[in-house]
């Protein structure tokens, strides 16, 4: 039951983060850089900050928790500069590919390394008991991605350029799935940035913080260190581009709208690493299902985003044989899902 209850609060995270790109559509004349830097505000500090205060045991602060965390810390904000990366080419591969079958490709392969490094770096044996029941999960998960992804191939095929134009503005197929799986590569470093905080996790338990909210001041370390990634290129972008005027010369009904639409889009986006925190207090620490809840985000990630593109005519145009490859690959990723609770 308590498992049941863990994987209905990841998804309800996961459809959050899943839909955090509908908003972004509803930006007004700015470019690329600026509502992605205005969302990162909110996705990457204002919202994490908000999550990492209420964890904290009265009468603590964030910078006491974090100095008892050891070299966790800098660990944490490293993995994070390195998931920025990822972050920026997520963007990307959402312009080239849309919103389906760009998560579906990048998140992907976040699942796959950002299940299996961790797991190795801890000395599990993959290849008997609970190592094996990860490794065949999170095969199972890349299966149902590589058949998305070739759902992906099939659309391309089957649609003129008018209508890829139509439903994704900046369709470029080669290119994006280039963009999509450097973004999963570098964005498995996000669970690597919380694995590395489990002494933060610790020092908050021992304190009598709740096991609900104790990966949150981690998220924020995470979080830290892409924001500093992107924040970089976006300057860097807005300087290269002349397009500071979004921010000086946009009017106050543009700026109303921008920053609400972008605070919901950030706000969506954390929502499901505060949903993984919460979710992974109600599986068993050390077992299959706490080490495969990263693939089970990711997974449900791409499950939501492909709802998303269903709903937003991203998959119009693509041919029932496409559509019938793309259920196949999200059936699969279900699979994958309530695989380890099957082998328990």
């Amino acid at each position: 039951m308590n498992t049941l209850i863990g994987l209905m609060i990841i998804a309800i995270g996961s459809f959050g983060q899943a839909s955090s790109y509908v908003p972004i559509k509803k930006v007004k004349k700015w470019s690329w850089e600026s509502f992605w830097l205005t969302q990162g505000i909110f996705a990457w500090l204002f919202f994490p900050i908000i999550g990492a205060l209420i964890a904290l045991p009265a009468g603590h602060s964030l910078f006491e928790i974090w100095s008892a965390g050891g070299s966790g810390v800098w660990k944490s904000i490293s993995y994070g500069m390195l998931w920025g990366v990822g972050g920026l080419t997520f963007g990307l591969s959402m312009r080239f590919l849309g919103v389906a079958l760009g998560q579906s490709l990048a998140l992907g392969t976040c699942s796959a390394f950002g299940t299996i490094i961790p797991a190795l770096l801890k000395g599990e044996n993959l290849f008997r008991g609970d190592g094996l029941i990860l490794l065949i999960g999170v095969s199972i998960a890349i299966a149902g991605i590589a058949v998305i992804g070739y759902s992906g191939s099939l659309k391309s095929k089957n649609m003129t350029d008018e209508e890829k134009k139509k439903a994704v503005k900046d369709f470029a197929l080669k290119k994006g799935i280039l963009i999509a799986l450097l973004a999963g590569v570098m964005s498995a470093c996000f669970n690597l940035g919380l694995e590395a905080g489990a002494e933060i996790k610790a020092v908050l338990i021992g304190l009598g913080a709740k096991d609900l909210l104790v990966l949150n001041p981690v998220i924020l370390l995470v979080t830290i260190g892409g924001f500093i990634t992107n924040a970089c290129y976006c300057l860097f972008q807005n300087y290269k581009n002349q397009s500071f005027k979004d921010y000086t010369q946009s009017s106050k009904s543009i700026w109303i709208n921008n920053l609400l639409f972008c605070a919901l889009a950030g706000l969506l986006w954390y929502s499901q690493f505060f949903g993984l925190g919460v979710g992974q207090s109600f599986f068993e620490p050390g077992s299959v299902m706490m080490a495969f809840s990263w693939s089970i985000l990711m997974s449900l990630n791409v499950l939501f985003s492909n709802f998303w593109g269903i709903m937003l005519k991203e998959w119009k145009g693509a041919g029932q044989t496409t559509i019938i490859v793309l259920v196949c690959g999200l059936a699969l990723l279900v699979f994958s899902i309530i695989f380890p609770q099957l082998m328990r």
